[in-house]
């Protein structure tokens, strides 16, 4: 490992020719980022640009590779988005940081290729099929489908949601069955019950056949280290620095991980630095508590290079972890204090609108930074009590049209019309060819149709068995996999539907086999067509009005995202007391923060929870924050709120709001 890492000011001068603007520099609390290579944590408040200056610290030590020692730089992150801006943004600029021996990847993908992949060759002599949850669900259903009757079944049936806690067995460690990664021990390894037997063998089973899900990934990853110890230092060898952003993200399993192998009890020879705010941990959900323990060595960022110091110093209150060197200061100049929008119930669907209206008398309505509307709960999903409760308010509530976005395209979907609806819309063909082939695989799964050696087959598997079997039908299938994917892009999916299904008996004949199991994920159409003529309402997470054009959407949707305004939607999160003193809304849980006493970490758990959320919805703009909430909650609660801090607007029918 290169013993001394010295940036000079070239250096710094060049990463900012690369990364900021014309005439802007970074000030010294990043540039003491940049020049540290020691074991540190990085707290970095929102907008303080944490992840540009790692970007910095990175395209400055690629010209100082390779190092002598043969060693290499980890770079890690939560999600593959954050991993894609990293590449997207200094892959042309850093060619050896992206090849041997260097890893830039998700944690996920880091632990399945130096850890849990290598372990289990060394135990199965060959690789896992798939690391995949949606595979592996699909792999246990069947299992607990054809589960026998036995003492293991009636244990489980007796169980809250079996079917469910059977699909969520996970092994620990010392091969306890727990309840999911980091759940409770559901049944003990010593415990020499039938049970558990039974249940181990199912487990064990499934990892064998090579269908993984990404906790057993940890799983394996923990094994290894325990039955190979020194693979922890061949790895802190192969990785003199090893950089992980958005720390805040992680999981428990993934945090021990992580601190096991490369911080090592203060022992490693990697210096690691972890990167992240921990008053943003909203991953997935919001906890209470958070797994991330603080160095002894803190670098901050205090500056935010987004928010104004009006919206910082109300921001600052809400944030959990404040110790004496911990600060939000505003660098963005704007005046326009955050507003509070005070709302009665029967001018609920006025809020937005006068939101728009606050937008445009500030003269934002042409800004290039989007502009917001974000609550934290969403949608009441099937409990019609509580959305026909006035009392009870979700983003559904403030604005009739909403409805929650579908997520990513996945690789599995629960019917075959699904495949060709959810697509990754790019400019070729090949999305909309993988997805019918892994309709396909699919298909051959549920008619348990495997590869010689007793696997699941892969994309190339089927398209190699088919050339080797008969070379005509594999040119038919390419024919028709482009004839699909053209067919789809013009919005003829039902014709594309119809010819695949027509085409299935012709695939399954190769194997020797007809539709059985696969039936109704052949055939099944979840999507609702609507009778012609009649009068479709259609769903909208977008608010229009004389050009101006506001996204509705969730507060962990915009997490990391700059906007101009932002207009925040208390929400019904839970019920916390009775009569007068009950608290379900962040108005009600975090009054002392409106009013602008700082929060404490020693508050309840629901308190942290929706500090967290506002904390992470509050800091998104640039000039304009607005936060709405009840006429009652508002008089019971922040009626003394300070109005040389706040703006306060009363919401009408009219939308124009009103000075209060």
């Amino acid at each position: 490992m290169p013993q001394v890492i010295n940036i000079l000011d070239e250096e710094i001068q060049y990463a900012e020719r690369l990364l900021l603007p014309a005439e802007k520099t970074f000030d010294d609390e990043r540039k003491a980022f940049i020049r540290n290579f020691n074991t540190v944590d990085l707290q970095a408040v929102p907008g303080s640009g944490k992840t540009t200056a790692l970007l910095a610290k990175l395209v400055i030590l690629e010209r100082k590779l390779p190092f002598a020692d043969g060693s290499g730089i980890l770079v890690l992150s939560h999600t593959n988005a954050a991993i894609d801006e990293i590449k997207e943004k200094i892959q042309k600029h850093c060619p050896r940081l992206f090849s041997y021996p260097n890893f830039i990847g998700t944690i996920q993908s880091f632990v399945d290729e130096f850890l849990a992949i290598p372990f289990y060759v060394h135990k199965c002599k060959k690789k896992p099929n798939r690391i995949d949850h949606d595979i592996y669900n699909e792999v246990a259903t069947r299992r607990y489908n054809n589960l026998p009757n036995s003492a293991a079944k009636t244990w489980l049936n007796n169980q809250h949601d079996p079917e469910n806690l059977f699909k969520n067995f996970r092994f620990d460690i010392d091969l306890n069955l727990t309840n999911g990664m980091n759940g409770n021990i559901i049944l003990r390894s010593n415990s020499n019950s039938a049970s558990y037997n039974t249940f181990k063998t199912i487990k064990q089973q499934i990892l064998q056949s090579g269908v993984l899900n990404y906790d057993d990934a940890y799983f394996l990853a923990e094994c290894y280290l325990k039955e190979i110890p020194n693979i922890k230092t061949i790895l802190q060898k192969r990785f003199s620095f090893v950089f992980v952003d958005e720390m805040q993200d992680m999981d428990t399993h993934q945090y021990n991980l992580l601190e096991k192998v490369f911080y090592d009890e203060g022992n490693s020879v990697s210096k690691i630095q972890r990167i992240g705010d921990k008053n943003q941990a909203i991953y997935n959900s919001v906890k209470a508590t958070d797994v991330w323990q603080d160095r002894a060595d803190i670098l901050r960022l205090n500056g935010s290079q987004r928010l104004s110091k009006p919206i910082a110093d109300v921001v600052k209150k809400f944030a959990l972890y404040s110790d004496a060197t911990f600060d939000i200061v505003g660098k963005n100049e704007c005046a326009i204090k955050p507003h509070l929008l005070v709302f009665e119930s029967a001018n609920i669907g006025s809020i937005i609108p006068c939101f728009a209206q606050i937008v445009k008398d500030n003269g934002l309505e042409n800004s290039e930074k989007p502009i917001k509307v974000v609550c934290w709960n969403t949608d009441w999903k099937d409990d019609e009590a509580s959305r026909n409760d006035a009392t009870k308010l979700r983003l559904e509530d403030y604005h009739k049209g909403f409805k929650k976005e579908k997520g990513k395209p996945k690789q599995d979907y629960d019917n075959l019309k699904s495949y060709l609806l959810y697509y990754d819309k790019k400019k070729t063909l090949e999305p909309l060819r993988k997805n019918i082939l892994n309709a396909f695989l699919k298909i051959l799964r549920l008619e348990n149709i495997n590869t010689a050696d007793d696997r699941p087959y892969t994309k190339k598997k089927l398209i190699d068995f088919i050339h080797d079997k008969d070379i005509q039908k594999y040119d038919e299938l390419n024919l028709n996999l482009y004839n699909w994917s053209i067919g789809i892009i013009q919005e003829k999916t039902d014709d594309v539907w119809n010819g695949i299904k027509a085409y299935v008996p012709t695939l399954l004949a190769m194997f020797d086999k007809t539709i059985s199991a696969s039936t109704n994920f052949i055939n099944n159409d979840i999507v609702e067509i609507p009778a012609e003529n009649t009068e479709i309402h259609t769903p909208t997470n977008h608010y229009k009005e004389d050009g101006l054009e506001i996204e509705i959407t969730s507060v962990h949707a915009v997490k990391g995202q700059t906007h101009c305004a932002t207009l925040y939607l208390e929400s019904y999160f839970q019920k916390d007391g009775n009569g007068a003193n009950a608290k379900s809304y962040e108005s009600q849980r975090l009054k002392d923060q409106f009013l602008g006493t700082q929060i404490q970490p020693t508050v309840g758990d629901r308190i942290k929870q929706s500090a967290k959320m506002a904390y992470v919805g509050f800091s998104r703009p640039t000039d304009l924050l607005c936060i709405a909430i009840h006429r009652d909650r508002f008089n019971a609660f922040q009626n003394t709120i300070n109005t040389d801090m706040w703006e306060i607007k009363t919401v009408t029918a009219t939308a124009q709001p009103t000075q209060q």
